[in-house]
């Protein structure tokens, strides 16, 4: 079977050259959510009609559903902006694609809210909720990889907790404290201080630190997963013996999805261009879209915008520091060459439409450009 190709597509419009990532923009469980939440506003045009939280970590999808009349219940990080009072069963409320807690569906069908009926949880956040189900029957514990305050985050826990003792790590670095206790390095007499927030109800870690599995939140980096994962691996093998592996760790297959491992694997492909800069344009709070920017970063001047109407002009732009949480302003970030050449691609929450935007602002930087229709002609 010949291997997926991944290599960016190569605009060249004279003074400009555009590296376009293969894959980026809306994948199927964010095409499905927003199809989903439109029909609900169509089918519903005489009721209230909620959303749990952001449909999709982008702003004009959710300015949009918003100037049609959706109201949000709550903010991404789970903080009430409508009180459960105001609702009620006549109303109809949306799950977004990052699904919810068990316990915030729980209380919709106590009010006599249909849940199922306008559910965009993605299938391949579901898969994960799957996965972990099963590893609590064979009765290992979970350990989530994923952004503890992440709505996805949040209901994966809720999910996992159900059925196996559960704990989230951020990070690899998380990921080693965690691996101290299990080692023994650190007191399990601290371990609730530490992970504090971040463990199922009746953890004990005396107990449910020697059987792991590793799932992780469907959007962080796919790389980082799998380090995680072979970090357990081999921290068991060294404290039970590597003919005991298999009872100690479930040895899961990475439950990234197809979109994110996609965009994440073309990214990899843009960093073997020569560009002078990357744009990645994708929501400020969107988690795939901040690791396709760190994966940039890691060659080039990296500018994470929301829309075109963060690029002022040829000299200055408006942008987001992902790594300090603040927006920012940048002068003379496109160097005075020839020929520039810009990498640009955006997260899974982005539409198309937007990147095409973004493309044809650069252009008007660059007057004495080839036309869009020369180059389109030649794919």
């Amino acid at each position: 079977m010949r291997k997926q190709d991944f290599a960016p597509a190569r605009l060249d419009f004279g003074p400009v050259v555009f590296y376009i990532a293969r894959h980026f923009g809306f994948c199927y469980g964010v095409e499905n959510a927003i199809e989903i939440s439109y029909k609900a506003l169509e089918e519903n045009q005489d009721k209230n009609v909620f959303l749990l939280s952001q449909m999709i970590h982008n702003q004009e999808v959710n300015n949009d559903l918003q100037s049609r009349g959706v109201r949000f219940i709550m903010d991404t990080e789970g903080t009430q902006l409508i009180p459960w009072e105001r609702l009620s069963s006549k109303d109809v409320v949306i799950i977004p694609a990052f699904g919810t807690t068990i316990e915030i569906e729980h209380r919709l069908l106590d009010m006599g809210i249909e849940v199922q009926k306008y559910n965009t949880t993605c299938p391949f956040v579901e898969k994960v909720w799957n996965r972990a189900s099963k590893l609590g029957k064979d009765d290992y514990t979970v350990i989530i990889h994923g952004k503890p305050k992440h709505e996805e985050t949040r209901a994966t826990f809720s999910h996992s907790a159900q059925g196996a003792p559960s704990v989230i790590v951020r990070d690899m670095e998380d990921a080693i404290i965690l691996g101290d206790f299990i080692s023994g390095e650190r007191s399990l007499a601290d371990f609730k201080k530490v992970f504090e927030g971040k463990y199922s109800e009746g953890f004990d870690p005396s107990i449910h630190l020697q059987k792991v599995g590793v799932v992780n939140q469907t959007t962080m980096l796919a790389t980082e997963t799998q380090a995680i994962a072979d970090y357990f691996k081999n921290l068991m093998s060294e404290k039970y013996g590597l003919n005991q592996i298999r009872s100690h760790f479930a040895d899961t297959r990475d439950t990234l999805c197809y979109a994110t491992n996609d965009n994440q694997d073309s990214t990899y492909e843009l960093l073997k261009t020569d560009a002078d800069l990357a744009v990645v344009v994708g929501g400020y709070n969107s988690s795939n879209t901040s690791h396709i920017v760190e994966l940039c970063e890691r060659k080039f001047p990296t500018y994470f915008i929301n829309s075109e109407d963060e690029l002022k002009s040829k000299e200055e732009i408006s942008h987001f520091n992902y790594h300090e949480k603040r927006k920012m302003v940048t002068s003379n970030y496109i160097p005075a060459k020839n020929q520039v050449k810009i990498v640009l691609t955006s997260g899974a929450s982005c539409p198309d439409t937007l990147v095409d935007r973004v493309m044809l602002r650069l252009l008007e930087f660059f007057p004495s450009h080839k036309s869009v229709e020369e180059i389109l002609e030649k794919f």
